[in-house]
């Protein structure tokens, strides 16, 4: 009975520590939204909080017809689509051979890739290499670069621990070829962390502006964390990035409210489609069998 009265206050405990944690959360969200709905006289006195205050959609009509923010958002639903698949490709392929056991230099390559995780060359090494092989101001200079994360081989690697060798010893005696037994057992049967993986690498891509910021000065590739970077210092200066001129202060604030919500929604939207992945996928992940 003691034990189990404890343990009825220690869920009570994790339930109010969780909706503290999602009240922190959302707030800044709830503060977000109540400001790219609110009329400018408000914003420009302060006094909008989390309910929105004289409902105006002026905001959200600007940034919907100004063709920047569409085409830089479709720009980015595309190098994020085919950056995570890129990556998740690279990801397996790397992880994969890592688990066998008779691999020449296993411990030897598996030093190397930990060695690219705790040092690395830096930005301008970066940029004379991208120069160098003409990717520079290249449309692949969003998605090549970086598309592989050495953390995202352990978890993978691990994971591929966990399925037994004994189907990819019964699929080697059937005549199963290596690349065969990946994509027929072991592709498969990891769902949970390619499915994490995706949510990883998804977000990196989409929310990721420094790529495009250094490597690349075609506007018309500039994703839409960019042009939310240069928004966000355009309004600093009582001035929007989008449109020619200047305009109220109020209708700057609620306009940079505004790109922030249609550039942050849609990456939320994913994230309870991979949920019932993630906590499993991570799990399995972090833990060699």
């Amino acid at each position: 009975m003691r034990m189990s009265r404890d343990s009825k206050y220690l869920d009570y405990i994790a339930v109010a520590v969780s909706i503290l944690v999602i009240v922190v959360c959302l707030l800044p969200m709830l503060n977000l939204l109540a400001r790219s709905l609110s009329d400018s006289e408000y914003l420009v006195r302060g006094e909008v909080g989390l309910w929105p205050k004289g409902l105006n959609f002026e905001a959200y009509r600007l940034v919907l017809e100004d063709t920047k923010y569409t085409w830089a958002f479709v720009w980015t639903v595309i190098i994020t689509a085919a950056g995570t698949m890129l990556s998740l490709f690279m990801t397996a392929i790397c992880a994969y051979p890592l688990t066998y056991d008779h691999l020449k230099g296993r411990s030897v390559i598996m030093s190397l890739i930990l060695f690219t995780m705790y040092f690395n060359a830096g930005t301008i090494p970066m940029y004379l290499l991208l120069k160098d092989i003409r990717l520079l101001n290249h449309p692949l200079v969003l998605i090549v670069p970086y598309c592989l994360s050495v953390f995202n081989i352990i978890l993978m690697r691990n994971y591929f621990y966990t399925i037994p060798t004994s189907l990819r010893e019964s699929a080697e005696m059937d005549g199963a070829n290596p690349v065969r037994i990946l994509v027929s057992i072991y592709l498969p049967l990891s769902l949970p962390i390619i499915a994490t993986l995706a949510l990883f690498y998804a977000v990196g891509r989409w929310n990721t502006y420094s790529d495009a910021l250094m490597f690349m000065n075609k506007r018309e590739f500039y994703p839409i964390s960019l042009l939310l970077y240069f928004l966000i210092q355009s309004v600093s200066e009582v001035e929007t990035y989008s449109l020619e001129g200047n305009i109220p202060l109020g209708l700057s604030e609620s306009l940079k409210a505004a790109a922030v919500m249609f550039a942050t929604v849609p990456i939320l939207l994913v994230y309870p489609w991979l949920q019932r992945y993630f906590i499993q996928g991570v799990t399995l992940g972090s833990i060699k069998e």
